[in-house]
């Protein structure tokens, strides 16, 4: 089959590599008919995390139809087609019983295969996906593919952000950087009940779609943010802060702009060694700190009658639609955000 494989720093090459086959009882093999680019993809492609084997095929973002099933699958047959979460999990352990699927203990990551052991990715013709009937969800007949792919990943991601914010009406909300996972969680705070959501970037096109989605757009390069959040809050800052970027100055901002007694929700991928904030701060503040990987599976379920309202034009996150054999120059448009290029969609 055909696939986007990695083979070095910002190196990702289109190839041929073998079919996915059925290893285990509770296996399935799906037909990808729509995939996508993740944020979290680039720290693979600029090797900001080490450790994945030469031409394992990348990628956690897909959907598509079930064309084989392992013996033990009963309730998936061929011709469903699904919605998958980035991770496996086996819905019976001590952390699916909870509602923390990503931390499944039989929980594997799509994309990832180091020293020979772990699951190819879904940037291709062809995915397996283990233990599939806990890990699966059915398309049901009012979401398309594209809304599918957003429910496995990016949505998930920034409703579970939302959530970790604890929303409140008359509350206060900011979120930092209004890529496509700060773009859903400004969507999810409304979802969830927020009235004011202030959405922080430098980048005009990417606060023009957070004003779109209802935020009030603040361009940290042009504007004193903690000023401006002063004024609007009566002294006191946000009640919490969403950091959908993950990196060091991200997370100063989010610590300057939230009140004493507030939330900091962060889900942005860190590969900062120190928090930029110190233990003391965070007492002297008494500031709540809320991060780590998203139980997509989870919250999929939750998120499922929010989509089929169809409130936010979710799918205007994805920019670029290119076939699966121009996914290197998707990768390149993407990592050096080309052509004002928020997510690419692409179709084996």
């Amino acid at each position: 089959m055909k696939a986007l494989t990695f083979t070095g720093h910002e190196s990702i090459t289109f190839e041929t590599i073998r079919d996915p086959e059925i290893l285990e009882a509770s296996d399935v093999i799906i037909k990808v008919k729509y995939c996508a680019i993740c944020g979290s993809d680039l720290h693979v492609y600029h090797e900001r995390e080490k450790g994945i084997d030469q031409h394992t095929c990348m990628g956690h973002e897909f959907t598509g139809e079930v064309v084989e099933t392992g013996k033990a699958v009963k309730h998936l047959k061929i011709g469903d087609q699904v919605i998958s979460p980035f991770t496996t999990n086996c819905g019976q352990c001590y952390f699916c019983s909870i509602g923390l699927t990503a931390r499944c203990e039989k929980s594997q990551l799509f994309g990832w295969v180091q020293n020979g052991v772990g699951l190819q990715g879904g940037q291709a013709e062809y995915v397996r996906v283990p233990l599939a009937e806990s890990t699966l969800y059915t398309l049901p007949d009012d979401i398309t593919y594209p809304e599918a792919l957003l429910l496995g990943d990016v949505l998930s991601t920034g409703y579970f952000c939302a959530h970790q914010a604890e929303i409140k009406p008359q509350l206060h909300y900011g979120v930092i950087g209004c890529g496509p996972v700060g773009l859903m969680a400004i969507c999810s705070a409304f979802l969830q009940g927020a009235q004011h959501v202030y959405a922080f970037d430098s980048v005009h096109e990417r606060l023009n779609k957070a004003s779109q989605f209802g935020a009030t757009a603040i361009p940290v390069d042009k504007t004193d943010a903690i000023s401006f959040i002063k004024e609007q809050t009566f002294g006191r800052g946000l009640d919490a802060v969403m950091d959908a970027v993950g990196n060091a100055s991200a997370g100063k901002l989010a610590y300057d702009l939230v009140r004493p007694g507030g939330i900091i929700s962060t889900v942005g991928v860190c590969t900062e060694q120190h928090f930029p904030f110190s233990p003391t701060d965070a007492y002297n503040k008494n500031i709540t700190y809320k991060t780590g990987r998203c139980p997509a599976r989870y919250f999929i379920d939750q998120l499922i009658p929010h989509v089929c309202e169809h409130r936010f034009d979710l799918t205007s996150v994805f920019t670029h639609h290119l076939p699966l054999r121009e996914g290197v120059k998707g990768y390149d448009i993407f990592a050096n955000k080309k052509d004002h290029c928020l997510k690419v969609l692409l179709e084996p």
